[in-house]
């Protein structure tokens, strides 16, 4: 190892500039990761193909700027040098980085990396007097030099450069490397690569435009951002306060809002987000940036609107429409941007030819309401109108007015339910490409003539439950990845076992195998309205890791052995396991049999072909196990209940369909006792295993945290509670649970829910975290009243549960060096819990939306005036300026309800109908009167019960929504009222199977060809996806999920 010094000329915070010496080692065997490799660099983990015509090295400008074509699958043998990717994280920030890496790593891509700058032959240290951008260009060709020579002459290698000067210096120095423009290289060799031109070309021209507008453009449209010394000294110092901007999609125009993140030093007295108020205040900032903001004095504060308000508003807020004023800043400055791909669409030709003289720059509309409008350049305008497409912005310069950026690609027709559901993917950041052959290559064999086995060795290792235990699981219809199975016997001393356990997916998913690391990107399982892209291949999550009956599986069980009668927990033990699950019931059958009825023995698919005498043998055990299970999960949840544990219900909606599998109707599931005996059984070994792992490793354990809520929160819940004479304590969470149980109106069941559903809108967000990261008070989990909680019991859909198994096993098994090494420390677990709760949120927010899109393709194709199913009762639950939030509980919708229009009509409910009148409106409380000027008087308080009429808005540039009107100030008396006022809640849609292929139909029935239907299926067989049922979420998140606000913009609406 050769030991040198690298200079580098550093800023300080007062603007000074500072020389900096550091060490810089340097040593002559760093890997060179490429296959062809013949002087014994190690060959584990990914390798550079050698199955390609040449290597290719970019330069670090076109790294910079091209990043995206050099995300291509068929660009391979790409060798990324150190000194390019240092050149990106510099100079063009974190999200870009993590993109390069992100590309690197993915074994889906031929290419690597090369550390150039820690290799004895390959570091070139800096000249005197040599700029930075020279010095980087020599850096990488010499890199390259040296590859090619280090791979012995055997593959050529192409270094792509956007220099000119480097062009003319080392094109032709070295025989076998040579130096070219990247423009070049895609017309000579990959000339019939179009997709790569047409982005080339469109980046090309997005970085001409901008050339051109700074140029042109002296004014400036916005303040000047601070640089990064003067914000980072201002946070500090507490002038400036840091946060996350977070525009209200239903004023986008005009109102965002900062969530605030720290303030350094220095104390705040803030108790509530800060308002950003216009475009100009919000300065080029875009919905998800961290930004620094600079507080108005406290006269220039402003109030949040309090009006009802469309989309496409008006960009002028009356007076009387806004709440009392509020802190409210600007924006100086932006600390990290938080730039993504953005799903657009273009305009029609009319808009095009009102925008200007130049056609080739047009303004494309964001599909997400919070993002402005984009600048990009493109010839295809006309031809892309009927078109989702995909752009990402570039720049946004204080002289222009919109963001500019580029076209990437086309995602589909608008209205097509392929690319809708394409669309909701891209703006949730979601990659759904297939497992790669190699991470298939990992997975064992098992088919039906050669299905999976024990491996006698291993079975040495586990603890055998086979023959011991009365295991089974219970699980929705059609469930195919089945993570748990439950156990409970009588042991000889008179006590109970209870039995958890859950599928051993770590042991064919090796710690950093490719598999890992792809289930590691992706987090989760998406569960959409109609579909689901697993997190693990299917041969794992569908097959080997299946919990299915009648088969031998691995598993990691934790046992209880718990008192007779007082089910207190005497001991507790966690083993890897081998078990053979004896039933696989659905809920429905489950709940029979705990109710008695034995009807539904017949879907009892293992009773089948046994004799009456043995039948009825396995039947009263089955029965005994699962009453007892249910006395023990009644038990634990009462003992939560004490500590404070909230009930936040929800309601599942499944789709009926008609005889041509049309969707029919959306029909809410009735919950059963049985749904909670599941999620408490799990609630219960994901609380032990917190406390195991967090014991053991106290500074690196992965649990979960809910935090209290802010208290500014509760207001709304408050309030309406108020309108019925209750009294919502909120000092603490038993304080709000014992409050919400009082708050009951026996005439009407569903108020007591709505008052629990606004406790859940105003609830933080329940997220994962490393235990090394904060302080022990902070562990606790607000909604289930638990110190200590984590998630173990889903290792097939959720990789927070991977880790927690790996942490466990580190902490019982007796040999575990090995295990213990390859654990993550408390900073790198640290930014895996960050990537996971972001994903998360993202599986949230899209499953939300394909609901929403299946909401609307549901009432999109019926008349409201002659369709009764369009017609339904619904539940004022909140009071605005102009109108009244309405919950419909018949199908789950929540929305907005108006009693004035934009011609400042008020409506006027006369008989069997409503019309718009001349008037006025004046709002109270907890009601808000419609006044005519002929008289006529209409009052509408919280909690009534009216009729709506459900109408779908489309939209061409947005996804369409749900509309609600008011036809009469009464109930809707139909047989669904009585089913409304059992079920309510946020909509947590389980459309299954059949839609997907009501769907299809009419797709196939649009484009008049089945063969696109073969090629769906085709398509997702190549994906290693599973198109089915998405009905399949565990129990314990039910809660979670409640607790998780999907929507950003709530508070705000």
């Amino acid at each position: 190892m050769l030991r040198t010094e690298k200079v580098l000329q550093l800023r300080s915070q007062q603007g000074r500039s500072v020389r900096v010496v550091r060490e810089h080692y340097l040593r002559t065997d760093v890997p060179c990761r490429s296959a062809l490799c013949r002087a014994g660099c190690p060959r584990d983990g990914k390798l550079l193909s050698d199955d390609v015509t040449h290597y290719v090295v970019p330069d670090w400008k076109v790294v910079q700027d091209y990043l995206e074509i050099l995300e291509f699958p068929e660009l391979k043998g790409i060798i990324f040098m150190q000194t390019a990717c240092q050149a990106v994280q510099h100079q063009k920030g974190r999200r870009q980085y993590n993109k390069l890496r992100n590309l690197i790593k993915d074994t889906r891509h031929d290419c690597t990396v090369f550390a150039n700058e820690f290799h004895q032959d390959s570091y070139q240290p800096r000249e005197k007097g040599e700029c930075m951008e020279k010095w980087q260009t020599r850096s990488i060709y010499n890199a390259a030099v040296w590859y090619y020579n280090h791979c012995l002459g055997q593959m050529p290698v192409v270094m792509v450069t956007e220099d000119e000067d480097a062009i003319k210096q080392y094109g032709n120095e070295t025989e076998g490397v040579f130096v070219i423009s990247f423009k070049n290289y895609l017309d000579n060799f990959w000339p019939d690569l179009k997709a790569a031109h047409e982005l080339f070309d469109s980046i090309l021209q997005a970085r001409h435009e901008r050339e051109i507008e700074s140029q042109e453009n002296k004014g400036k449209e916005y303040p000047e951002h601070l640089p990064m010394e003067v914000l980072e000294a201002g946070i500090k110092s507490g002038r400036y306060i840091q946060g996350a901007l977070n525009v209200n999609k239903h004023r986008a125009q005009l109102e965002a809002f900062v969530r605030l993140q720290g303030f350094g030093s220095k104390e705040t007295e803030l108790q509530s987000d800060i308002l950003i108020y216009g475009a100009r205040a919000r300065n080029r900032a875009i919905h998800g940036d961290v930004v620094a903001v600079e507080l108005l004095p406290s006269h220039e504060w402003k109030g949040r609107t309090v009006a009802l308000c469309e989309n496409e508003t008006e960009d002028k807020t009356p007076a009387d429409t806004t709440g009392d004023p509020m802190p409210t800043g600007k924006v100086v400055g932006i600390i990290q941007k938080n730039w993504r791909d953005y799903v657009v669409t273009f305009p029609s030709r009319e808009e095009s030819q009102s925008q200007g003289r130049n056609a080739q720059k047009i303004l494309v509309t964001p599909w997400d309401y919070r993002i402005p409008k984009i600048r990009i350049s493109t010839q295809q305008a006309e031809a892309l109108q009927e078109y989702r497409v995909v752009v990402r912005i570039d720049s946004w310069e204080s002289t222009s007015v919109y963001p500019n950026g580029h076209f990437v690609r086309v995602l589909g027709r608008i209205g097509d339910l392929e690319g809708e559901i394409a669309a909701i993917l891209v703006e949730n950041s979601i990659s759904v490409a297939p497992f790669s052959e190699i991470q298939m290559n990992e997975m064992p064999v098992s088919s039906s003539k050669n299905p999976w086995k024990v491996n006698p060795e291993e079975e040495k290792k586990r603890l055998n439950l086979r023959d011991t235990h009365l295991i089974f699981s219970i699980d929705p219809k059609g469930c195919e990845d089945v993570d748990d199975a439950l156990s409970v016997r009588t042991l000889p001393n008179g006590n109970l076992e209870l039995g958890v356990h859950i599928a051993d997916v770590t042991y064919f998913v090796a710690a950093n195998s490719y598999t890992d690391v792809e289930a590691r990107a992706r987090a989760t399982t998406y569960y959409l309205a109609d579909r689901r892209y697993d997190m693990l291949p299917s041969v794992l999550s569908a097959d080997i890791c299946s919990l299915l009956s009648g088969v031998d599986r691995y598993a990691v069980s934790v046992l209880w052995e718990l008192e007779r009668e007082s089910f207190e927990v005497l001991r507790v033990c966690y083993n890897k396991s081998i078990i053979r699950s004896a039933y696989k019931l659905v809920y429905e059958v489950a709940q029979g049999l705990l109710d008695g009825d034995t009807s539904v023995v017949d879907d009892i698919l293992e009773l089948k072909d046994l004799d009456e005498r043995t039948r009825e043998k396995k039947l009263s055990e089955l029965v005994w196990a699962i009453s007892k299970l249910t006395d023990i999960a009644r038990h634990m949840r009462a003992k939560r209940d004490s500590c404070g544990a909230l009930e936040l219900e929800g309601v599942e909606i499944r789709v009926q369909l008609d005889d041509k599998k049309n969707i029919h109707d959306l029909i809410p599931k009735q919950p059963l006792e049985v749904h909670e005996t599941v999620a408490e059984c799990m609630i219960l070994a994901n609380h032990w295993v917190a406390k195991k792992i967090s014991e053991s490793f106290p500074h690196q354990a992965l649990l979960r945290q809910h935090p209290p809520p802010r208290q500014e929160f509760f207001t709304d819940l408050q309030e309406c509670a108020s309108a019925k004479g209750f009294s919502i304590d909120t000092r603490s969470n038993k304080a709000l649970a014992e409050s919400l149980d009082k708050a009951d109106d026996p005439l009407d069941p569903i108020v007591n829910r709505l008052l629990r559903s606004m406790a859940t809108q105003a609830m933080s967000n329940a997220l994962y975290f490393s235990t090394g990261s904060c302080s022990e008070e902070e562990f606790h989990h607000y909604g289930l009243a638990l110190d200590k909680y984590t998630h173990f019991t889903s290792p097939i859909r959720r990789y927070a549960d991977i880790v927690v198994h790996r942490l466990l096993m580190a902490a019982t098994l007796e040999e575990t060096k090995d295990v213990k090494d390859k654990l993550f420390s408390n900073k790198d677990l640290e930014e895996l819990c960050k990537h996971i709760n972001n994903r998360n949120r993202a599986a949230q927010h899209a499953q939300k939306q394909s609901t929403e899109l299946f909401q609307c393709m549901y009432f999109k194709d019926k008349s409201p005036e002659t369709d009764e199913r369009c017609i339904a009762d619904g539940v004022i639950y909140s009071i605005r300026t102009n109108g009244v939030l309405v919950f419909v509980p018949r199908y789950g919708i929540k929305g907005a309800a108006y009693m004035k229009n934009k011609e400042g009509l008020v409506l006027c409910c006369q008989g069997e109908r409503s019309e718009w009148k001349p008037g006025s409106l004046q709002r109270f409380q907890n009601r808000i009167t419609s006044t005519t000027t002929t008289g006529e008087s209409v009052t509408l308080s919280l909690f009534d019960h009216i009729t709506v009429k459900i109408v779908v808005q489309t939209s061409h540039c947005h996804a369409d929504t749900i509309k609600l009107e008011i036809i009469k100030n009464t109930p809707y008396q139909t047989s669904a009222t009585e089913v409304s006022k059992k079920n309510f809640g946020v909509v947590k849609a389980d459309l299954i199977r059949e839609v997907s292929q009501s769907a299809e139909a009419l797709s196939a029935q649009e484009k008049a060809s089945s063969a696109v239907i073969e090629e769906q299926c085709l398509e997702y067989q190549e994906y290693c996806q599973t198109k089915g049922a998405s009905l399949y979420q565990l129990l314990e998140e039910i809660r979670d999920w409640a607790l998780l606000d999907v929507s950003a913009d709530a508070c705000s609406c």
